[in-house]
């Protein structure tokens, strides 16, 4: 049964939300009182793991499988949410992919697009969908990264790239849906303790670096959703445009 919107109901979609910050925040809001959609590309059992731990907490949630690079998906993905628990109010773009650590003369045009593709493309999409039904006190986060600062030499990027073009889209979009009343933010993590680092080849890398990171340790999925969840909260109201960097000082 499709609920309708008063100011008490929200309905977010986390992307990407079948492990790490994504699953750490879906089930935040889930404790916050959100109607939450666990958006998954192939990680099923993970996914449904978190809709049964939101549950079991005594939230609402589900999982809807979709591909967010690709349109089509993107399209299913807010028409199935907002079948199931109604307008989408609140998007967080979690969705991202690094691959094994690589110098920039070595990386293929094939590696280049897809990481592309698969950042920024699904969050140009996802925002886009959002927009369109979001009225005034909805918003907005995407989980960009501190590479998008650092530049991320010799490890990853075109990850960083990506990243760097996700900050330009939410300074950017921030600014076209300011007077609709929608605000849009972004978290920038530094090391933090999640399955990505193994994708990048190095599933110890939080540990290499925890000695050149100020607070001395990695950060924890938890941490990040936190911020995500107060930018997305009525407490950030007057906060848009904004960064904040999740990265132990560094």
């Amino acid at each position: 049964m499709a609920h309708t919107n008063s100011n008490q109901y929200k309905v977010v979609i986390v992307t990407g939300a079948s492990r790490g910050i994504g699953a750490a925040t879906a089930k935040l809001l889930g404790s916050q009182g959100y109607g939450v959609c666990v958006n998954y590309h192939k990680q099923l059992e993970a996914a449904e793991q978190v809709v049964t731990d939101i549950k079991l907490a005594g939230g609402q949630a589900i999982a809807i499988q979709a591909d967010v690079s690709k349109e089509a998906d993107v399209v299913r993905l807010f028409a199935e949410t907002t079948q199931q628990l109604g307008t989408v109010t609140h998007l967080v773009n979690n969705v991202g992919v690094l691959f094994t650590q690589s110098k920039l003369v070595d990386l293929s045009i094939e590696r280049f697009n897809t990481v592309m593709t698969t950042n920024v493309t699904s969050c140009f999409l996802c925002c886009r969908e959002a927009i369109k039904t979001m009225q005034a006190g909805c918003a907005i986060v995407n989980v960009s990264s501190a590479a998008s600062r650092s530049g991320a030499p010799n490890e990853y990027v075109d990850y960083a790239a990506s990243k760097g073009a996700m900050d330009s889209l939410t300074k950017g979009l921030s600014l076209e849906v300011a007077a609709d009343g929608i605000r849009v933010n972004a978290v920038r993590p530094g090391c933090i303790y999640t399955d990505m680092h193994a994708d990048g080849g190095e599933p110890n890398r939080v540990d290499r670096l925890s000695s050149q990171i100020p607070l001395q340790r990695g950060g924890t999925p938890e941490e990040v959703a936190e911020a995500i969840a107060w930018l997305l909260s009525d407490a950030a109201s007057y906060v848009t445009g904004s960064f904040i960097d999740l990265a132990g000082g560094r």
